[in-house]
């Protein structure tokens, strides 16, 4: 934790000085709820980010939102492999558990493979978006560019920012520009270790890791519940998808599901989006990326071993199985304790802004909040005109869900010592 708020408020010193702004000074707090959102990859602006930040300060951020997304301490690590220095056991720790590594020996490979799987994948984003880019409104091949960065680092880190004033609004029909930055952010968030196994054993899908197998079925599952559930709502409301050919329905539909996963961004005003379109969107993003990725939320895999348990206690099954493998009850565990956890800092994230905005409608409170715990910055526009505690509040659930809820509330509740006794059992009626 000490490392992102260090981050946050070397982002916050940057963004303050006058070289980063455009025009007009940016003050302290719009500075922090900057830096903060890019460090914690959301996306939630309080300023136009074309608009209030120079091509520094929009350098700034980027640098901001590629350690974020990777994890301070991987990079870290990677700078010390790359210096051959020898790695101390506590930072060892640390940068294995930033990318879900349990084999500490193999930290040196997989941080190298991370860093260039993140490196090529965001020069293959950019290549393609500057292409694209380069041949709209005679910007030529140096503004293409400059765009296709941003967004091909942003798009991959599930970051959300974009330096168009609109979001991607004006590429709601744009097969081209939707799919490759839904490619790119759908990349980030399966997590490394389900894209090096996905390589190693291309050939032999049937040897992939139950972790591999359930991010992909549940990747799959929500992209096309999500787009059957947008669409379904939204076909006839016109300042949505209403007034769009039904093929570009159906890939704005996509992409907005995609994208409530933790990227993002937006083709579509999502001001004018029903609450009920809201409503699933708020579910989508608390449910979040997968495991070890760049997006937030409580995860995929997390998700899908809640939904399993429920099943199996329903059926009166003696254990919890996905895939024909049994799933142990400390990981039960942990997913259960992710999932209240979750909803307890949305429940009261929500309140908290309900007390101090009573005038917005609970729908557009929700979806703010659980857009920052979730990381995922889409927003129904309300976030500039947020007062100041408001705004603390998000900062707090950015932060929260940055880290996860579980690694905050260890950190604030954790006993020096484990308890090393048991009470006596005694049953409770429940349901």
């Amino acid at each position: 934790m000490a490392w992102y708020g260090a981050l946050i408020g070397l982002g916050t010193l940057l963004l303050r000085l006058p070289v980063s702004h455009a025009t007009d000074p940016v003050d302290v707090a719009d500075a922090f709820f900057t830096a903060t959102s890019a460090v914690t990859v959301t996306g939630l602006v309080v300023n136009d980010t074309a608009a209030a930040w120079s091509d520094f300060g929009q350098l700034v951020i980027l640098v901001l939102i590629q350690v974020g997304g990777i994890g301070i301490m991987t990079i870290a690590a990677f700078f010390g492999v790359a210096l051959n220095r020898r790695l101390g056991l506590r930072s060892s720790l640390l940068a294995g558990q930033e990318i879900g590594l349990s084999d500490l020996g193999a930290l040196r490979h997989l941080v190298r493979k991370l860093i260039a799987f993140a490196v090529i994948s965001e020069i293959a984003v950019t290549l393609l978006l500057t292409v694209r880019f380069s041949a709209e409104d005679g910007r030529g091949l140096p503004g293409g560019f400059r765009l296709g960065v941003f967004h091909a680092v942003s798009a991959f880190n599930n970051a959300g920012f974009s330096t168009f004033a609109e979001g991607l609004q004006p590429y709601v029909g744009d097969w081209y520009v939707s799919l490759v930055i839904a490619g790119a952010f759908i990349l980030g968030g399966l997590g490394f270790p389900v894209v090096f196994d996905i390589v190693a054993n291309w050939r032999t899908p049937h040897i992939w890791s139950l972790h591999t197998k359930l991010t992909l079925a549940m990747t799959a599952t929500l992209l096309a519940v999500g787009t059957v559930l947008v669409g379904m709502i939204e076909w006839s409301n016109g300042p949505t998808l209403g007034t769009l050919a039904a093929d570009k329905k159906i890939l704005a539909a996509f992409f907005q599901s995609a994208t409530a996963r933790t990227a993002g961004f937006n083709t579509v005003d999502i001001s004018e989006l029903r609450p009920t379109t809201l409503l699933v969107l708020s579910t989508l993003m608390v449910i979040g990326a997968s495991s070890v990725s760049t997006g937030g939320g409580i995860k995929t895999s997390t998700f899908a071993v809640v939904v399993q348990a429920t099943l199996a206690e329903f059926r009166t099954d003696p254990t919890t199985t996905i895939f024909h493998r049994r799933v142990s009850l400390a990981v039960q565990r942990q997913a259960l304790a992710l999932v209240v956890a979750a909803l307890a800092t949305v429940g009261v994230g929500t309140i908290l802004i309900g007390l101090f905005e009573p005038s917005r409608s609970l729908i557009d409170v929700l979806f703010e909040s659980a857009s920052a715990f979730a990381t995922t910055g889409l927003s129904t526009g309300i976030t500039p005109d947020l007062d100041s505690g408001s705004r603390l509040v998000l900062v707090a659930l950015m932060f929260i869900g940055r880290i996860g809820p579980i690694t905050f509330g260890t950190a604030v509740l954790l006993r020096p010592e484990r308890r090393r006794f048991q009470y006596p059992e005694e049953p409770i009626i429940v349901g």
